[in-house]
Parts: C-alpha cells; structure tokens; sequence
C-alpha cells in the first residue's frame, strides 16, 4: 500500500500546510467516506460544511477558504484544488495491467507493419497490413487494427478497440475499451427500384496529438476526405461523431451526446451530456452547449446555448421561469 506524509505531498503540489498531523496518508476519497488516514478535496465553498462532519486527515484546499482545519487535522492550499486533485490522484494511482512479455504470442501481426521500440501489444489483438505503430505505443488484448492505419508515440488502445483501415491516430491518445474509430458514416439514400441505397464511405479518420476517447464511443469515417478530431479533445463513453465532423482543439464532449455528420467544432467547444448537434452546423470558439440540448443552427463564438431546440441560455431560462408561473396560474 502507498502512504505518503503530507510534506511529501506538498512537495509535488507546491502549496501551503495550514495545521499539522503526524500519520501517513494512504488514499484520496470523498470528504463524506474518507477516514482519518485520507486525504481528501474542497475544490467549492458550498463544500466548507461537509468538513466539520468529515473524518478525513487532510484536505486540499483552495487559498480562499474560509474554515480552518482543526486539532489534529490539516489544509493543503492550493490556486487550484481541482488541478491538485489531479496530481494527488496520479501519486496514489495503481499499476497499469502487467505485460510479461511485449508482443503476445496470440497476437496476429501483418508481416508488412511496422512495430516501433517499446511496443507492446496484447493477446489476441489483430495488427493489418502496412500498419504503422509508434514509439512506446500499447496495445491491450483483443484490440483490432486494420489495412494502413497509423498511431503514433506513447498511445494507450485499450481492450476491444476497433481501428478501421485507413485511420490515422497521433501520439500521446488515450482510446478506451469497445470504442470505434473509422466505422462507415450513416449515409443512404431512397431509390424507388432500390430501396435505400448505401452510399459508400471513402474516407476516414484523423485523431491529432493527446485526445482521450471514451467506451463505446464511435467516430465516423468521412463520406470522402476525413473526420478531425484537433490536438486534445477530450470524449466521453457513449458519443457519436458523425461523419465529415471536424473538431478544433480542445473540445469536450460528455457522454451521450452526439454531432451529424459535417458539424464544425471550432476550438475549445464545450457539448454536455446528451446534446445533439444537426448536421452541417457551425459551432464557434469557447461557445457551450448545455446538456439535453438540441443545437439546429449556428452558434457564434463564445455563447452558451441551452434548451431544445437550443437558444441562449438566458433566453431559456426566462422561457422556463415564464412557462412555469402559466402552469402555476393555471391551477389557481
């Protein structure tokens, strides 16, 4: 088990001890389980008043709080406990799975790829032809790669995974279990002879450097040309990214929530949880889309947008208040 003291987790955080304890901390956990050898986080004043009834030894703080630590106990403060709860999660973080050996003896590599130093690939994983694997890259079990895909240096791809022919992913990219990079893009059309005819998806996939994508997530091929995701997006479990989207830098998506196929993300987008976004839509710079909403049109740089179909925020939220008091009248 690891426990550290508080000084040498100061040390990394690089804030200010209020208080004092002499036991080592041995995990990170919520203020309202944690116990007396815990560590835990105030990151908002609205939590102050769990800490009274918290047992834990310390808590890292932000440099405005307002209560002390109390007898036996202490403060870690910080400019910003949601970034030092990062650094003290990493520090408690457990081991990776274990690989007893680089390249599983299951695993199927196409003599034409190209396995980089460090590479570790697990069992049952599928590598194709003329694949390209960078530096440090991991591969756990039953992941499949296919015909010409590049990843880059120091890559996770976790089990189940599956990248489509064609698809390029860069360094630095974390991609978790069942996810699917590069599947055909969801176009048909209605002939009369025919029924719906298929119309086939030339293109592919393009993932720029540190982007992390969530479990059974699927990122579409392009009809032709690519779908982008720019350097750092961050994806959550269960998105949908249509085909031809093309993401800035930055973006986040939360789970459930979905683009058509053309959307254009500009940098720094923020999409929550179950949104959906029509085709052909351009979303501006810092522009957020809050969760449940259904986006039908452009959205300028810089608004936050709510509701369904979606208008700003504080639009909505007078339509609601209005809405409500007509309901209220209306039983009177």
């Amino acid at each position: 088990m690891k426990s550290y003291s508080i000084q040498e987790i100061n040390e990394i955080l690089k804030g200010v001890i209020v208080g004092k304890i002499s036991q080592k901390i041995t995990a990170p956990e919520q203020l309202e389980v944690a116990n007396e050898s815990e560590i835990s986080f105030i990151g908002n004043k609205k939590y102050e008043k769990y800490w009274s009834t918290s047992k834990a030894a310390v808590a890292v703080v932000n440099e405005d709080i307002s209560i002390e630590p109390g007898e036996n106990r202490a403060f870690i403060k910080v400019k910003n406990a949601d970034l030092a709860m990062s650094q003290v999660l990493a520090l408690f973080a457990p081991p990776a799975p274990i690989f007893t050996i680089d390249i599983h003896p299951t695993a199927v590599i196409d003599d034409s790829a190209i396995i980089c130093n460090g590479v570790r690939i697990g069992a049952g994983c599928y590598i194709g032809p003329k694949v390209v694997i960078g530096d440090n890259t991991t591969l756990y079990p039953n992941v499949t790669i296919l015909d010409e895909c590049t990843l880059g240096k120091n890559t996770v791809i976790w089990s189940g995974a599956v990248i489509r022919e064609r698809c390029h992913i860069g360094n630095d990219c974390i991609i978790h279990p069942n996810a699917t990079i590069g599947a055909d893009g969801f176009g048909f059309r209605p002939d009369p002879e025919r029924g719906l005819v298929k119309i086939p998806q030339i293109g592919n996939v393009i993932i720029g450097n540190g982007v992390e994508i969530g479990a059974n997530t699927c990122v579409d091929r392009g009809k032709f040309s690519s779908t982008i995701l720019g350097d750092g997006c961050k994806i959550d479990n269960l998105v949908q990214i249509g085909h031809n989207s093309k993401l800035g830098k930055f973006c986040i998506m939360a789970g459930n929530s979905g683009l058509a196929g053309s959307v254009t993300l500009g940098n720094g987008v923020i999409i929550g949880g179950s949104a959906s976004i029509k085709d052909h839509t351009t979303i501006g710079d810092g522009a957020i889309v809050g969760a449940g909403s259904g986006v039908t049109g452009d959205i300028p740089a810089g608004k936050t947008m709510l509701g369904y179909p979606a208008v700003e925020a504080r639009d909505a939220l007078k339509q609601w208040a209005i809405l409500k008091r007509m309901v209220a009248d209306s039983k009177k």
